[in-house]
């Protein structure tokens, strides 16, 4: 099968997403498909990009690490002079049209807002993952708090912020603060008293217009993936030091994490039937993950949904899949059937 891994792009998750894409991409040729790893921006400027799936070369040789700070975005943009006029790179187009199906590897904007999503809809290109929609409704925190609480999905009480507005609620310390649109926790701070808190509000509104401030939930924090509907085993997930930053997300040994999750019974089914709900709430397809947090009483609380979960050495979701016997390549083979229906 002829696919495209789609990955990089110019959101604060791009070296996320070349990590992810190269661990899919060498998935995939393990398993004897014609794959080829293109960056969505970057895009491929050869001049054989009509015989590209017959090239045999390492397409991930050069991607894949993930650096301890965000990547230089404006430095990424500085190699396309037209990337204003075109978020596509060259080819990218034409090679996703003659593919079998694209694997979305992208992560954060312009790549789970729905945009690209849309825009293959329209073009008749298969992708993996949920639709336009449920993707832009995902990707906007405060959206889908509003549709947990409209299904009955316990999640931290909060308030929204736009950059320039004046705040007519109080806020009680400590609180979260994180950009609306974000991901990978770039722009999350936690304030414990008022000039923290104006801080983690000037942190926030670097990356997004809006913000949420929302409780702090002391306690344990999980993530369950759910595939088709279905709720894969709880991870969770104990950070060594502070919180579960972009830090302790993806460097290696900075996180403990333990699938499956040490809860009873009832707490495991009561967590997962959550996030089969918030599946549904937020008209999502194929995979996705939802993370919790559980406080010291043990109440559970739902704090977003990820469209596109992470595919890293790292990630969560593959290692939710392999407590069920699934490896990494059966994961990628799964989602491309999944795709495929």
């Amino acid at each position: 099968m002829k696919i495209v891994v789609l990955a990089g792009g110019i959101s604060t998750e791009r070296d996320v997403s070349l990590s992810s894409g190269a661990m899919i991409y060498r998935a995939l040729k393990r398993n004897g498909h014609q794959a080829v790893l293109l960056d969505v921006y970057l895009g491929y400027t050869g001049e054989d990009a009509d015989s590209v799936f017959e090239k045999n070369e390492d397409w991930a040789k050069e991607m894949g690490s993930i650096s301890e700070k965000n990547p230089d975005i404006e430095q990424v943009k500085a190699m396309r002079p037209d990337g204003d006029k075109n978020f596509f790179g060259p080819n990218v187009i034409s090679i996703c049209q003659s593919a079998d199906v694209v694997f979305m590897a992208l992560h954060g904007e312009n790549g789970e807002n729905g945009k690209i999503q849309a825009c293959f809809d329209l073009m008749g290109i298969t992708y993996t993952g949920t639709d336009y929609a449920s993707s832009a409704l995902c990707m906007d925190k405060g959206l889908s708090k509003d549709m947990f609480a409209c299904y009955g999905i316990p999640t931290p009480a909060g308030i929204r912020l736009r950059k320039g507005q004046n705040q007519e609620k109080q806020v009680s310390f400590p609180c979260i603060v994180k950009a609306c649109c974000g991901g990978s926790s770039v722009g999350v701070s936690i304030a414990n008293k008022e000039e923290e808190y104006e801080d983690a509000l000037k942190e926030a509104f670097r990356y997004d217009d809006e913000v949420i401030v929302e409780q702090y939930i002391k306690g344990r924090e999980f993530s369950v993936g759910v595939m088709d509907g279905k709720a894969l085993p709880v991870i969770e997930i104990a950070p060594l030091q502070g919180f579960y930053d972009y830090k302790n997300k993806y460097q290696a040994g900075s996180t403990v994490e333990t699938c499956p999750a040490q809860l009873s019974e009832e707490k495991t089914r009561e967590m997962q039937g959550y996030a089969e709900t918030a599946f549904q709430a937020l008209r999502l397809k194929n995979y996705a993950r939802m993370d919790f947090m559980m406080s010291e009483n043990g109440d559970i609380y739902c704090l977003e949904a990820n469209t596109l979960p992470g595919m890293t050495p790292t990630s969560l979701l593959p290692q939710e899949a392999a407590a069920e016997g699934v490896s990494f390549e059966q994961l990628c083979e799964k989602i491309i059937q999944a795709a495929m229906k």
